[in-house]
């Protein structure tokens, strides 16, 4: 025998309405999991450290002649 066509109605319902809820609760997850993520401790991250290097002063090379001499062999 068959079902009644009200039985059928409500039966695609309720498993629309199911797989509603279902889609619903794993968006709100998803949201939640997305800012848990994002609002954890980010790794070792970086620093930047800018120094300002003077130049030491330039001592003066004593005057001083120095002779090479070479052989052509």
């Amino acid at each position: 025998m068959s079902r009644p066509p009200r039985a059928r109605r409500t039966s695609h319902a309720r498993r629309r309405l199911l797989v509603l809820a279902g889609l619903g609760i794993a968006f709100v997850l998803g949201i939640g999991l997305g800012e848990a993520l994002d609002d954890g401790p980010s790794g070792a991250g970086s620093q930047t450290i800018v120094r300002t290097l003077r130049p030491l002063p330039i001592t003066p090379l004593p005057p001083e002649t120095v002779t090479v001499t070479t052989s052509n062999r």
